[in-house]
């Protein structure tokens, strides 16, 4: 299954500035996701990070891999209308810098759930190439409205 941005804003709460996603290539329910995000030099981060270097911040990164998890989550159907939240961050390493041009393509595994908490494995590649790993711990609550 393939979803376009507008269809993530759909599902996750992130807005402007703070929506990273750009497409899901294919979920697997209950397994995993593959999504993607364009590094674009005007986006407001970029450059303001390490100014003249045009570089994507890790934490941001993280926070990309958490959307795409959150995508993964909410399109289960255990967890359809309700929301997602990042509950912990267990292990993160930030192996490569990525770059405005640079595609992020982001994998997330589901690793174990009981109830409405789990723990997925994400990786962030750039051609191929590890830039980030973690391990994301969440929670899903009902929607608040």
């Amino acid at each position: 299954m393939q979803l376009s941005s507008s269809e993530i804003r759909e599902l996750i709460p992130n807005r402007q500035p703070i929506f990273f996603m750009d497409g899901v290539q294919d979920i697997q329910t209950d397994r995993s996701i593959c999504a993607l995000k364009n590094v674009a030099a005007d986006e407001w981060f970029v450059d303001g990070y390490l100014p003249g270097q045009y570089v994507m911040p890790a934490t941001l990164i993280i926070e990309t891999l958490a959307q795409a998890a959150s995508i993964f989550i909410l399109k289960s159907p255990m967890f359809q209308n309700k929301t997602a939240y990042l509950g912990g961050i267990p292990k993160a390493e930030f192996l490569k810098s990525v770059h405005a041009g640079d595609q992020l393509t982001l994998k997330v595994n589901l690793k174990k759930q009981r109830q409405n908490v789990g723990l997925v494995t994400c990786v962030a590649l750039v051609e191929d190439q590890p830039a980030v790993e973690a391990e994301l711990m969440f929670i899903v609550e009902p929607n608040d409205h």
